[in-house]
């Protein structure tokens, strides 16, 4: 392997890891926002209401997304298995 080849595999591994992780962290986010624009208009600043719903609503998020989560990684292993 060469350094253009090892190169492209650790690329290929970014975007891979970007892609999986993306909707469950995209869901933290939005839920983490709203719930401080709550937390904002009702002076709650109970720290245990911005964890919990967050931590749902990324668990909701990831068992809806696993099944292109688990595409997006067969793809990866098999492109970087064909490769060798």
């Amino acid at each position: 392997m060469d350094m253009a080849n090892g190169l492209d595999l650790g690329r290929e591994a970014l975007i891979t890891a970007l892609k999986i992780a993306l909707p469950v962290l995209g869901t933290g986010l939005v839920v983490g926002l709203l719930i401080s624009m709550f937390q904002t208009l009702t002076q709650l600043q109970d720290q245990t209401l911005s964890l919990v719903p967050k931590i749902v609503a990324m668990v909701v998020a990831t068992v809806v997304f696993l099944p292109w989560l688990a595409t997006r990684l067969i793809d990866y292993t098999q492109g970087l298995f064909g490769n060798f």
